[in-house]
């Protein structure tokens, strides 16, 4: 626990100026990012006595370590600034917004040769078109289903795909006209790729013009007494008119407006927003937050607009595209991270004009935030509050006992094991392979209980003379060694914090000291934040090779524990006797856990290499072919089989390769003692 007047900049440093400050723990790694009208009197209210500090900012201020700051022009640029440092940095101690579940989108991958429309969850992919966010990903598959008759674009897996290619014959969608089967050639990717724009576009709300288009055909039609083809063009319009239903009128037209709801307390809030497009609700997304500082409501809606709309701010589309407000919708879609005309909120931000000048540049034209008074907008925004409440009850009553019980399993862990801290941060190897081979390991990492997949690692076992180690005990060695080694190397000097480089080289630590820096200044090295608990999935021997490990590179500030699966017993270094935890212990439980994610992590990634050696097993001893060409070969021809069936001209075909290696491929894949191809 450091005292913040060791790091404390002396007076007149800072400057009376507009900027985004970051609090760093004695690891380098950035806990806390603000900004402030004025730098100076912001970043002097954290150095008062520290008993006058909310309890939530004192912890904050005695883990870090040293402070830093970066002056911009304006408050714009403070907000934005904030925003991107608070997603780049993730640090724990600023307010976290949760989805208090996880919303389907409809995507349309328009980066892809041939686009195909799915439901997708989570991240954001570049070259991705969305649609939504959905209630229930059964919607999705309504309006998609509607939607083939009319744009029959591909949907299928890529496996699928590349199924129906080499057998010559589409899917049952093909069959039933709901598919355009580019993937046997009925239509070329550019008439597909036409197809997936115009499926884009009607998601998009530019539904009337698809409409009169099908009815000018079905009349045309009707007039050349084609009775059978204007019926299905007759039933095409029903599918679009049916996909355009509009919700219930909940405003005037043309209102285009996100209505937030707030609703908590001291240690967690819920928010709810509906989404408003041309006086119907097309929309409806919500967060949960566990209030890990102390900011006031205004604070908060100033923190979730900066979340809703900065995270897609560079994915809105273009005007008269997803982002257009021209048109009907079909129900259920909005455009998340388009910014609308109106934003109603239960409270003014904090920094009202400075909030409604980003948000305009982020729209291109004017944007209003404000708190709705009277009529239908304030009707529907006591609407919204109330699914906050309940949402917010759900939330409680799903996690009532969880926040309890992962405290009570890092305290049962912390006097068990005898560590001189709660071990906030584990992390966990095992080790996964075939009868010695494709060796691979796996480290997990849980941070306040909970898993922190993005810390997630893999480590593929080299051994001593690159064929893998001897045993398991040899390869725990080998993976302790190379990330704490990489720790080691990362680690910086008191007031530095470590390099940009990968840590595995030691390269040289950067100079820090508390005072100004710029947006891009050197972060700490990979691996450079050590854990406060090693766990081994393993025994004593597994227990000993990871303390050989730590011990050679000089490492004494790390605690260490083996779970033995056979009778669940937690063995420390060095001890003759395993400590035995409860079964019904929450600490054994939260290290069951963590022991149980990096065997299934272990096993995915050895399944992964296993898999990918096995493919290509067959091509490795082919003389002057690498993997470049060995996967060449494989992505033309889809399979070892079909590659074997081919002739030395069409394997000479593929770029990259020549008429010798082609038969040298031919040779390596002959039918041995006169097996049939």
């Amino acid at each position: 626990m450091a005292d913040p007047a060791t790091y404390r900049p002396a007076p007149g440093e800072i400057p009376d100026q507009p900027g985004v400050y970051r609090f760093r723990d004695e690891h380098g790694r950035v806990i806390y990012v603000g900004k402030a009208k004025s730098l100076r009197p912001r970043l002097s209210s954290y150095f008062q006595d520290i008993a006058a500090l909310h309890p939530r900012t004192q912890s904050m201020v005695t883990s870090a370590a040293s402070v830093e700051w970066t002056v911009v022009g304006t408050e714009v640029e403070a907000l934005a600034l904030e925003y991107s440092w608070i997603k780049e940095f993730d640090p724990r101690f600023n307010v976290k917004y949760r989805d208090d579940k996880s919303y389907p989108y409809l995507a349309v991958t328009m980066a892809e040769e041939i686009p195909r429309v799915q439901v997708m969850r989570g991240a954001k992919r570049p070259g991705t078109r969305y649609f939504g966010p959905y209630g229930h990903a059964w919607a999705i598959r309504e309006t998609v289903d509607l939607l083939l008759r009319v744009f029959p674009v591909r949907t299928c897996s890529a496996g699928v795909y590349r199924r129906a290619e080499q057998v010559g014959r589409p899917c049952l969608l093909g069959y039933i006209d709901k598919c355009s089967a580019p993937c046997v050639g009925r239509v070329t990717p550019e008439e597909h790729r036409a197809l997936a724009v115009d499926f884009c576009d009607f998601m998009a709300g530019d539904t009337a013009r698809f409409v009169r288009r099908l009815e000018a055909r079905m009349r045309d039609a009707a007039a050349e007494q084609e009775y059978e083809k204007a019926a299905r063009l007759r039933d095409d319009i029903a599918a679009l008119e049916r996909a355009t239903e509009r919700n219930a009128v909940v405003l005037q037209d043309g209102t285009d407006a996100d209505i937030f709801a707030l609703v908590g307390d001291d240690l967690e809030a819920a928010v709810q927003v509906f989404h408003v497009r041309d006086g119907r609700i097309r929309g409806q997304r919500g967060w949960v937050v566990e209030k890990v500082e102390a900011l006031t409501d205004a604070e908060l809606v100033e923190h979730l607009l900066q979340q809703v709309y900065g995270e897609e701010a560079t994915d809105v589309p273009p005007p008269g595209r997803s982002g257009g407000m021209r048109g009907d919708r079909p129900a259920g879609t909005v455009v998340s991270g388009a910014v609308p005309r109106e934003v109603l909120v239960p409270v003014l931000p904090a920094d009202l004009p400075e909030v409604q000048s980003w948000l305009s540049g982020l729209r291109g034209a004017k944007v209003e935030v404000r708190v709705p008074q009277r009529g239908d907008k304030r009707e529907l925004a006591e609407t919204v509050r109330r699914n906050a409440e309940q949402a917010l009850a759900l939330h409680r009553t799903r996690r009532a006992g969880d926040l309890t019980t992962r405290s009570q399993a890092l305290r049962e862990l912390h006097e068990a094991l005898e560590l001189p801290a709660a071990p906030l941060r584990i992390e966990c190897y095992d080790v996964s392979h075939t009868q010695g081979t494709y060796q691979s390991a796996s480290m997990v990492v849980f941070e306040d209980g909970l898993p922190r997949k993005s810390e997630y690692r893999v480590f593929t076992v080299r051994g001593v003379d690159g064929n893998g180690a001897a045993d398991d005990t040899a390869a725990m060695r080998e993976v302790i060694t190379r990330r704490f080694a990489r720790h080691v190397n990362g680690q910086s000097p008191p007031g530095q914090v470590g390099s940009a480089g990968d840590g595995a080289d030691g390269a040289p630590a950067t100079p820090f000291r508390a005072g100004p820096v710029e947006p891009g200044a050197a972060k700490p090295a990979r691996f450079a934040y050590p854990p406060n608990l090693v766990v081994v999935d393993g025994g004593p021997p597994q227990v000993a090779a990871a303390a050989e490990a730590l011990a050679a590179l000089g490492v004494t500030d790390v605690a260490l524990c083996g779970l033995a699966k056979r009778l669940e017993e937690v063995w420390l270094p060095g001890e003759d006797y395993p400590v035995i935890l409860q079964r019904s212990s929450e600490g054994l439980y939260l290290l069951q856990r963590v022991r149980d994610e990096a065997h299934r992590f272990a096993i995915s990634a050895h399944r992964k290499r296993r898999s990918k050696g096995m493919t290509v097993s067959a091509l490795d001893d082919v003389p002057g072919l690498g993997p470049t060409r060995s996967a060449a070969l494989l992505t033309h021809f889809g399979s070892i089989a079909r590659l074997r069936a081919a002739s030395a001209d069409e394997i000479a075909g593929v770029p990259g390769m020549g008429p010798k290696t082609a038969q040298a491929v031919l040779a390596a894949l002959a039918p041995v003692d006169g097996a049939s191809r």
